[in-house]
């Protein structure tokens, strides 16, 4: 049978093929990546339709989900320590599906709001249970190198989602997107249920009891690779979520380029995926700590340039495609440091990894939500503000990644 390579060390879980399990949890992460780029063509009407007096509350249909996904990762991780990864991802996909219903049928943004607040929650299941799956089967390098591949579809999907996401806009109204997340989480989580054995034996569950739990909290946040991680992947999800809350309305608005929108997302999305790859191949050689280190001093440098360029009208007519590059090189700088962060802070906790993953994630995402958030609030016609808030954050996260244990190599 080709459903399961054999166990990698003769007593632990069985594991699908490479490239079927790549694919499965590249899945997982994808849900995350649908749910929020394929609303983003979506945001004019949205805007239109709930709140026309003040049109910059409709990023807030972005930033509620991933508020409720950082939520939600508090809860996730232990809860699949406790009964296993597949019945909380399961779970966590009924949540999903709830709020994608509620979400279609709601006639006002507050309510709206708050079923993609639930939407959030249930999304937690997939991405943080993912990440502990993979670190049941792998570790260190090698785990950072399975991850790399997978972000590899999470960074592929941008590409198709906004497009799918006008298409059904165009043919159905953008309440309709709210089905097509349900028909997703079904396919996914189906293809989980069926394909994937179970990877956390009932012998290595860990009762869900306060005392563990915050014991497992106490060891995780005592290693300085896990508190590292946590600061910089926050400053990274503040960059991108920042960055994916304005980047329609910069379209739009500062270069005329809105009808087309998706067109160039799916662009940038193809632009930056092939880092995620090229991360895998090169962390096997070079290590975790310095690809994360290189990256964001190159997006803090580049981001400096950009703003000067930008504040002095360098470019002119011309500006349109130094923000499109630039906006590239955000994408990328993911596919070098998300699953390098994760597999340096949890390679000395496989024993607790959905605590970690869940604590890791959900700090780091409330973290990049709420920066997110305000860094979209700060639009103000030009693509400035954003590039000077990039090269803080980048060049902040450069010199923390100076600090980071050695051993943790």
């Amino acid at each position: 049978m080709s459903t399961t390579d054999a166990p990698s060390d003769g007593l632990g879980p069985r594991r699908l093929s490479m490239p079927e399990f790549i694919a499965l949890m590249g899945m997982m992460f994808a849900t995350i990546a649908f749910s929020i780029d394929a609303m983003l063509p979506a945001l004019p009407e949205i805007a239109e339709e709930l709140t026309p007096d003040r049109p910059t509350l409709a990023q807030l249909i972005l930033t509620s989900f991933v508020l409720g996904m950082g939520v939600g990762t508090f809860f996730a991780g232990p809860l699949s320590d406790t009964f296993g990864r597949k019945p909380v991802i399961l779970c966590g996909a009924i949540l999903y599906v709830t709020g994608a219903i509620l979400a279609y049928s709601a006639p006002t943004l507050e309510l709206v709001l708050a079923a993609r607040l639930l939407q959030g929650l249930g999304a937690a299941g997939p991405r943080v249970v993912a990440m502990a799956i993979m670190r049941d089967l792998y570790s260190g390098r090698q785990m950072a190198r399975v991850v790399s591949f997978a972000m590899l579809v999470f960074t592929l999907f941008p590409a198709v989602a906004p497009m799918i996401g006008a298409a059904i806009i165009a043919g159905f109204g953008w309440r309709s997107i709210f089905l097509a997340f349900l028909l997703f989480s079904v396919i996914s989580v189906g293809w989980l249920t069926i394909r994937q054995p179970e990877t956390l034996p009932k012998a290595r569950r860990r009762p869900l009891q306060l005392s563990t739990l915050a014991a497992a909290i106490k060891e995780a946040l005592s290693l300085r690779q896990m508190q590292f991680s946590i600061v910089v992947q926050t400053l990274i999800f503040g960059a991108l979520f920042g960055t994916l809350s304005s980047i329609q309305q910069v379209f739009d608005l500062t270069y005329d380029r809105g009808a087309h929108f998706h067109f160039w997302f799916a662009a940038i999305a193809l632009l930056a995926a092939p880092a995620a790859p090229l991360n895998g191949r090169l962390v096997m050689r070079l290590g975790m700590r310095p690809l994360i280190r290189r990256a964001l001093w190159a997006q803090g440098v580049l981001s400096v340039i950009v703003a000067a360029f930008l504040a002095l009208g360098f470019f002119g007519a011309q500006e349109f495609w130094l923000y499109f590059l630039w906006t590239v090189s955000i994408f990328a700088l993911a596919g070098f440091t998300i699953g390098n962060l994760n597999a340096l802070a949890m390679e000395p906790l496989g024993h607790i990894a959905g605590m970690a993953a869940s604590l890791m994630g959900a700090l780091a995402t409330i973290g990049g939500a709420i920066l997110g958030a305000v860094i979209g609030q700060l639009y103000d016609g030009t693509a400035l503000p954003l590039a000077i808030v990039m090269g803080v954050l980048s060049l902040a996260g450069a010199i923390i990644m100076r600090y980071m244990p050695r051993e943790a190599l």
